[in-house]
């Protein structure tokens, strides 16, 4: 293990280091594997693989975070949900939804989720760890979210949709579902302003580090729904 400037340079075979002393606005570290144990490992740490060749693991200071309690919902949003305008599943589409999520936002727009990210979802997906909400439309989807669950964390990955306000049901019914089954912590990573306008707001690395440790000593259980919503 070699370090240049404060971040930490792994070989195969390295441990991730502790992120709470790391660069803030850098990579914490470099190197390694994208594989799903190691990428469950640094959820655990607060350490999240953001490319992948190189591999760089980051933990910003200040960590964006939705507070389960605190989703901020519109009146007009509110009143579509009961609608219920779209058939909600769990689980039944993940790889098509990661797949929606690497599609570019705009034209010239880069992607970060490229082919090992989608491998190494996959196989997180294939351990029982990574899930998807979807919204499906006359029996196709059209929006959905994906993320990585370890015990009482959830980290949300990305977003898409393809219908109006897709995204932001899937989302809703991401944080009830996390709310019923007794997730303590959901991380989104970074700020945005679509983020923000839904009640996401910013907290110290080191007081997501604290919340962190308490989430993933706690134990969930992750319910699979197949409904309308």
């Amino acid at each position: 293990m070699r370090y240049h400037r404060g971040i930490t340079i792994l070989e195969v075979g390295d441990e991730l280091p502790n992120p709470r002393f790391g660069p803030t606005d850098e990579p914490v570290a470099i190197g390694s594997e994208l594989s799903p144990t190691l990428m469950l490992t640094g959820y655990r740490k607060g350490l999240f693989a953001w490319s992948a060749n190189p591999v760089t693991w980051w933990s910003p200071d200040p960590r964006a975070i939705i507070p389960l309690d605190k989703l901020r919902i519109s009146k007009r949003l509110a009143r579509k949900i009961k609608t219920r305008p779209f058939e909600i599943k769990i689980d039944c589409a993940f790889s098509a939804v990661v797949a929606g999520c690497a599609q570019p936002r705009h034209a010239g727009d880069g992607v970060w989720i490229s082919r090992p990210f989608r491998r190494a979802f996959a196989g997180l997906h294939e351990l029982g760890h990574a899930h998807s909400v979807e919204c499906w439309l006359n029996e196709k989807l059209v929006g959905g979210i994906f993320g990585v669950a370890v015990n009482g964390l959830f980290s949300a990955e990305s977003m898409f949709h393809t219908a109006t306000d897709a995204s932001k049901v899937a989302l809703f019914v991401l944080v009830e579902t996390l709310r019923a089954n007794n997730f303590q912590l959901l991380d989104i990573q970074i700020l945005t302003p679509h983020t923000a306008s839904l009640g996401a707001h910013e907290i110290s690395r080191l007081e997501y580090l604290n919340r962190l440790e308490r989430a993933v000593q706690t134990q969930t259980s992750w319910n699979v729904l197949s409904r309308s919503e």
